[in-house]
């Protein structure tokens, strides 16, 4: 197992690969696509998503990410003595009608087909992704961890507010879309359009030599903003698993979310998965509660006996990446640095303990 660390696209500069390197990180996951609101990560807790009626950020222009911009972040990573291990996340402005079934999906699905293929030239191993209209959306932020911290949650409720058209996946992609909301469907509906989408990428992934690995539903509940969700049952992941048998179709397994599912339990998932070796990287944070109420709290606080889930990733010869995806923000000087500082100090502490 290898300790890793994110970043999102603002975040690529000397000074979060250094503070990446110092906090023990080997490996990079980072989000190619960026967000509204305060970049300053010293006092924000803006990569923590909450939802909202214009989302948490502006998909981009429609533009693929060349080779050249690729392979140009991968060399001021690797002078830092990181490695580049996956990119989490497709610019829902390449995607929007896959997910919606609209009138640009096969113009679109060979957009990603050659996003994949230029991944693959860049040497990236892994793309994460979230087949999810919603996106990550009715959690609040509140002081809900150990001291006060503050952090994201569930207090009870969800959003069933419709999403606007011209917005997917929490993102905006199309400013002057007509007036109206998403169409509701139904989930039988959606796991189609996830079939189309797998039938379709993961042989080219197999070509690329990449593993494309899916994130499950934040917050793992039925339906969201009146749209279904796909993962939010731990045996929904095999469902996905099955549905295209390749060693290309992956899990980025969020060890929150699974917490967070009223139906699973954390460990037995962990199992099940990891056995199978469908795990590419793992989102290490902790939780207190189950949907729809649950608070994202510090590591070593939450529900989940972390320390178990190294050894069943261990005894299953699990040798991916973990990241701590987010944290609470700690109350001082850069709040989003100290967060970040504990939880790596925590994991990089427990694989030593583990492995020992």
């Amino acid at each position: 197992m290898k300790l890793g660390f994110g970043l999102y696209r603002h975040m690529l500069n000397e000074q979060h690969y250094k503070f990446a390197k110092q906090c023990g990180a080997t490996h990079l996951v980072v989000h190619m696509v960026d967000y509204f609101g305060n970049t300053d990560n010293s006092k924000s807790n803006a990569n923590q998503p909450i939802g909202g009626d214009r989302g948490w950020g502006k998909a981009g222009n429609g533009e693929l990410w060349t080779l050249e911009d690729l392979l140009k972040i991968k060399k001021e990573i690797n002078s830092h003595g990181l490695e580049w291990y996956a990119i989490e996340n497709f610019d829902p402005s390449i995607w929007h009608d896959i997910l919606l079934d609209g009138p640009k999906k096969e113009a679109q699905i060979e957009l990603v087909k050659e996003q994949i293929r230029i991944v693959g030239k860049a040497g990236i191993p892994v793309f994460g992704y979230n087949f999810s209209l919603a996106g990550v959306s009715s959690r609040v932020e509140k002081p809900f961890a150990r001291g006060g911290a503050v952090s994201v949650g569930m207090e009870g409720s969800v959003d069933e507010k419709p999403i606007p058209n011209g917005m997917v996946w929490n993102m905006v992609y199309d400013e002057n879309a007509p007036e109206g909301t998403v169409e509701r469907v139904s989930h039988d509906t959606l796991w189609e359009r996830l079939q189309y989408f797998l039938d379709e990428i993961i042989p080219v992934a197999e070509e690329a030599g990449v593993k494309m690995a899916a994130h499950p539903d934040d917050p793992p509940m039925p339906y969201v903003r009146n749209t279904p969700r796909l993962v939010y049952q731990p045996d929904m992941y095999q469902r996905l698993i099955d549905m295209q048998p390749s060693e290309s179709n992956n899990l980025e397994f969020c060890l929150g979310t699974i917490a967070e599912m009223t139906d699973g339990n954390v460990y037995e998932a962990t199992k099940q998965y990891s056995k199978q070796n469908k795990i590419a990287y793992i989102h290490f944070r902790n939780v207190v509660g189950k949907v729809p109420n649950y608070k994202e709290v510090f590591v070593d606080e939450g529900d989940i006996d972390m320390f178990k889930i190294l050894e069943i990733l261990k005894q299953n010869s699990f040798e991916g990446i973990l990241i701590p995806d987010h944290t609470p923000q700690m109350s001082c000087d850069g709040s989003w640095y100290a967060g970040m500082a504990y939880a790596m100090g925590f994991m990089k502490a427990a694989l030593r303990a583990v492995n020992e």
